[in-house]
């Protein structure tokens, strides 16, 4: 395969077909937009006496709670848990506040999991681009954020995410972000011109990344505030790129993944992505240091370096590469980004089960007592 393609406008539109490149370059944008979608939203006084806090969510709508979880460790003074499933933990009951996210609120887990909030007396924020979630939302008076409509949900990540950041600060439990996304949106705008679908490969790292790991099954590692940023950069290699792919985090794989690297054969079928930081402290650096140094001389080892000052900054500038990269390797491959078709397949067979109907029934119960 020639480098070529990626060199190739009409060739990248021709494959990119529903223009999935865009939600890359326009990332800054989208975060400015999504800071702003919740800033009037009204919240009960009672949010603010939260003592833990539980983010439901599956894949697209998910991974928001992963990197609210990351960012807020050292910042929110109670325990987030993410929660990708149908049911809420025992803990969980009036001291919670539960964020239901679902971009099409339409997701059967997500709307199993507000079942489940409304009769354990949760406090609830429902985060969706409108259907049965916001249909009930509504019908129960539940604070909710309503984000644009007609997004691949995982191309909304910025408004499943950057919401719960303004409602926890307007709660008091986060810090402001304001300056935060200032910085955010300059970082990304500097990066999104860096990697544009015409910028040239060799002044690319998003497409000169996709190259190098193109035929390879990429594994990527985090750390700290990155580690939910792995998991992205794994789930947009799945989705866009569609193709297998893996993660994992620092020190935890020191303690168990590089054993199976022991296998060289198996281990040439891998490229290796670290996330990086100018910043990171002594013994991260001495752990990804002396990891890679485990890895053969002929592996496939790459770094993605995060920019910015601010943690929050930092993230997105690091998921911002994932994302182009993903991109691009789907051109490489000449596969459309944007469809998933096998999702779309596996939705069709559960509705046969009548799950989701059940659920729904059973919010009408409640919504109606």
């Amino acid at each position: 395969m020639s480098l070529a393609i990626l060199d190739d406008f009409e060739e990248i539109r021709k494959t990119d077909k529903s223009n999935m490149l865009s939600f890359c370059v326009e990332l800054p944008r989208h975060c400015c937009q999504a800071a702003k979608i919740a800033e009037d939203l009204p919240l009960p006084s009672s949010f603010k006496t939260a003592r833990n806090i539980i983010v439901a969510g599956m894949g697209g709508s998910g991974i928001g709670g992963e990197l609210l979880k990351d960012w807020a460790r050292d910042k929110v003074p109670v325990p987030i848990e993410v929660i990708r499933g149908y049911s809420l933990p025992a803990y969980a009951g009036a001291g919670s506040l539960v964020f239901a996210v679902s971009y099409s609120g339409e997701t059967e887990e997500s709307l199993s999991i507000l079942l489940d909030a409304l009769k354990k007396k949760c406090m609830i924020c429902c985060i969706s681009s409108g259907g049965t979630m916001l249909k009930f939302a509504k019908k129960i008076e539940i604070p909710s954020v309503r984000v644009p409509s007609g997004i691949p949900p995982r191309a909304a990540l910025p408004y499943l995410f950057i919401p719960m950041l303004s409602v926890l600060e307007k709660t008091g439990q986060a810090p402001s972000i304001t300056g935060d996304l200032s910085e955010a949106k300059d970082v990304l705008l500097r990066i999104s011109a860096l990697n544009l679908p015409k910028r040239p490969t060799k002044d690319n790292f998003s497409k000169t990344l996709a190259w190098n790991i193109n035929e390879s099954v990429p594994a990527v590692f985090g750390f700290g505030i990155y580690r939910g940023v792995a998991q992205r950069f794994k789930q947009q290699f799945n989705e866009n790129s569609k193709i297998p792919s893996t993660w994992g985090y620092l020190p935890e794989l020191d303690h168990n993944e590089i054993v199976g690297w022991e296998d060289k054969e198996k281990l040439q079928l891998f490229s290796q992505i670290f996330i990086r930081d100018a910043a990171e402290s002594a013994e991260i650096r001495s752990r990804i240091e002396s990891t890679k140094a485990l890895m053969p001389a002929d592996s496939k080892v790459f770094e993605v370096w995060s920019q910015g000052e601010s943690e929050l900054t930092k993230m997105l500038s690091a998921l911002s590469i994932g994302d182009f990269t993903s991109v691009y390797l789907a051109v490489l491959r000449k596969v459309d980004p944007t469809p998933v078709e096998t999702i779309q397949l596996l939705k069709d067979r559960i509705k046969r089960t009548g799950t989701k109907e059940k659920i729904v029934r059973e919010l009408e119960k409640t919504a109606t007592k």
